[in-house]
């Protein structure tokens, strides 16, 4: 305990030179410059009690959330940098979701920017049963860098760019005309309130993070200055599969656990790529790039998956048996987190795993469902009735997938 609070009390001690010595002043004005601020800023009454108040950045475990982002952040600044944001925009990312891929809110946004549904499908960022991009570190930045670019283009300074994502253009332009002006000493006005309370604090936060992550001082007296070397951290890389292919096989492959590899790849809902197309792609540890050329067979022929929504009355017992696959297959394709099933909960499940119910060749021949393929398509194609396929076939009910092989009894 007693070493616990040595610790705090050096964290206080480092931040408070930090934001009090000549070299950090002048830190602090180039960061201002980029977010387009004056410098008297500085002299704003809460930006100045939010940075004696050490015990807010201490509680928020300000050291361990730089530390999760620690993959992360290499490719954020340098596609922000390539998109012409400033660097500083990497602190609106550990404000809105403190560098967790998996944070999500009320509002329903996700990832690491998090993006709500209709921004995210404004730039075409996918999310479907396989995967919700939101959550992908390199498409959600480039889309959150084509954001930020339309709303600097809209509004002309970077800060209030910063106040537009964080709640939403029309609320920032009735803010300005209210106020009559984007000056943010004005627009952050306590008493006036153009903006909510949130946005006041935002690019506060934002302001913040950014002055105390690049204190040496600050990394240096909390033994954490290898975080200020990121750029030149082991990071990710991206390499090619083909879809549907096993997360497992490829963490076997270069050496590391399903669920390190995992975290390399938050957009991904399964335990296997998505199956859509006929390629797709993984993120990996950069350091394991050689390992997975050498050992990871691209060749074979990954597994292919179907879709079954649950009804009511269904068991995880039930579906296995009926797919001919074991209980245990689907919570692992599924990542499910409780054997108890929902209706309408959507499962992916092996497509072609059980044989169907074998009548004599003479009376019969087989039919590989292709895309588009319903029962009743099916039926009118062979002229057979869909109650007697559904029998000869023992289905309970139409449902059929791509690749799944059925019985069409001769008449």
């Amino acid at each position: 305990m007693a070493k616990i609070l040595i610790a705090l009390l050096f964290v206080f001690q480092s931040l408070h030179a930090f934001l009090n010595t000549e070299n950090n002043y002048e830190k602090q004005l180039s960061v201002l410059k980029n977010f387009d601020i004056p410098n008297n800023f500085l002299k704003d009454s809460i930006f100045i009690s939010m940075k004696e108040d050490v015990e807010t950045y201490k509680t928020k475990h300000f050291l361990q959330v730089l530390e999760n982002g620690d993959k992360f952040i290499p490719v954020l600044q340098q596609m922000m940098k390539d998109g012409g944001v400033p660097p500083e925009f990497l602190y609106l990312a550990m404000t809105e979701s403190s560098f967790n891929p998996f944070s999500s809110s009320s509002a329903q946004a996700a990832g690491l920017w998090q993006f709500i549904p209709q921004t995210a499908k404004l730039y075409r960022l996918a999310n479907n049963t396989y995967v919700d991009e939101r959550r992908d570190p390199i498409k959600s930045t480039e889309a959150a860098v084509k954001y930020l670019n339309h709303l600097h283009d809209m509004f002309g300074k970077w800060y209030v760019a910063a106040l537009a994502y964080n709640c939403g253009e029309g609320t920032v332009t009735k803010a300005i005309a209210k106020a009559g002006t984007d000056d943010i000493n004005v627009l952050l006005d306590e008493s006036k309130k153009y903006l909510p309370k949130e946005s006041r604090l935002y690019i506060r936060k934002i302001l913040m993070m950014s002055f105390i992550s690049n204190s040496t001082d600050f990394m240096l007296d909390n033994e954490s200055e290898y975080l200020l070397n990121r750029a030149n951290n082991a990071t990710f890389t991206k390499v090619e599969v083909k879809s549907g292919t096993l997360i497992k096989d490829v963490a076997m492959s270069i050496g590391i656990s399903f669920n390190e590899l995992k975290s390399y790849n938050p957009h991904i809902k399964r335990a296997f790529v998505s199956p859509i197309g006929e390629s797709n792609y993984l993120y990996i540890p950069q350091d394991r790039q050689v390992a997975f050329t050498q050992n990871f067979d691209n060749t074979k022929n990954s597994e292919k998956y179907a879709v079954y929504k649950t009804k009511k009355g269904d068991s995880l017992q039930s579906i296995a048996k009926a797919y001919g696959i074991s209980d245990k297959t689907i919570i692992e394709l599924n990542a499910l987190n409780s054997t108890a099933l929902k209706p309408q909960t959507e499962l992916v499940l092996p497509v072609g795993t059980k044989a169907p119910s074998v009548i004599p060749a003479s009376q019969s021949q087989m039919y590989t469902i292709k895309m588009g393929d319903t029962m009743d398509i099916i039926s009118k194609k062979y002229n057979i009735p869909v109650a007697q396929l559904m029998k000869t076939n023992n289905k309970k009910d139409k449902f059929v997938k791509v690749g799944e092989s059925i019985v069409i009894p001769k008449n």
